[in-house]
């Protein structure tokens, strides 16, 4: 089996753990392997299908020889994509696809900020919007701008060297972006709701920006929080069974070699405390995988 290491879980959830869990507890939220058996009344799904999952964090995970899921979240990978890279689609992959494509009027959209190019929901999300024919401009450190720019960045900008409110206002001719994406933090959004246009969408993951640093009847903006694991807490079963819709399309893409996986390291099971560690210092560019012995 093989496992991603989702950064938004990251170590300090796997260290200090969760109300909802029981001891001793599995990690694990993403897996891809093989189908061991299948549940009874399962019929799409059987013995020796190769498969992936985004899994719910409050129950057992998936660093063990087997794991159990629910068979309505399941994708199937297609021969030509490998473990390795299916599994590092679900946390961050499936929360850029819902940013972009079940959040945001595309149809409305011009550009779009996405911050954090060369992490994983940064990176999906950059490619899912250059896919949609957006101008997507995204930030990262310098080091990083080249391999943001082979995801489809038409625009990169260091935050740690520049004002990425005014150089977004220098590369809209002042307008302002119509969406933004944000994966790293409360402050970031607050930051980043200056560099919105009119009528403009807030799409965020690590949490909510200050809303009242917008004005009623001044930009009109919208905003949209993006938390998979709400669909597991709310018991939403149909929300939990467009996790396997999303699978589905970006497996498709995967496979047409229109999107890039991004695994850039593949660990043991033994290294998955210090890879977690790394991940929590925001500083990993793509994504890694543990696999199983």
């Amino acid at each position: 089996m093989f496992f991603q290491l989702p950064k938004l879980l990251g170590n300090k959830t796997a260290t200090n753990g969760m109300p909802a869990w029981s001891y001793p507890h599995i990690l694990g939220l993403d897996v891809a392997g093989v189908v061991a058996k299948a549940g009874e009344g399962v019929t799409d799904f059987k013995e020796g299908d190769r498969v992936v999952y985004h899994g719910n964090f409050t129950k057992k995970g998936g660093y063990a020889e087997y794991a159990v899921t629910t068979a309505h979240t399941v994708s199937r990978i297609p021969d030509s994509v490998s473990f390795e890279d299916a599994a590092a689609l679900p946390t961050a992959g499936y929360t850029a696809y819902q940013a972009i494509h079940r959040k945001l009027p595309l149809e409305q959209i011009d550009t779009i900020l996405i911050h954090g190019g060369a992490g994983g929901v940064g990176g999906f999300g950059v490619q899912l919007a250059k896919l949609a024919g957006k101008t997507v401009i995204s930030t990262a450190s310098r080091h990083n701008h080249h391999y943001v720019k082979s995801l489809g960045a038409d625009y990169c900008i260091d935050y740690r060297e520049e004002d990425v409110t005014r150089r977004v206002m220098e590369i809209t001719d002042g307008r302002g972006v119509d969406a933004v994406v944000d994966a790293v933090s409360r402050q970031s959004a607050t930051d980043s709701l200056d560099a919105l246009a009119y009528m403009g969408h807030m799409v965020y993951i690590a949490g909510a920006p200050d809303f009242t640093k917008i004005k009623s009847f001044t930009k009109v903006v919208s905003y949209h929080e993006i938390a998979l694991a709400a669909a597991h807490q709310t018991d939403d079963f149909k929300a939990q069974k467009d996790f396997a819709v999303i699978g589905d399309e970006m497996l498709d893409l995967l496979e047409q070699g229109k999107l890039d996986a991004m695994l850039k390291e593949t660990v043991t099971l033994e290294d998955v405390p210090q890879a977690l560690s790394r991940l929590s210092d925001r500083h990993v560019k793509g994504k890694i995988v543990a696999k199983m012995k």
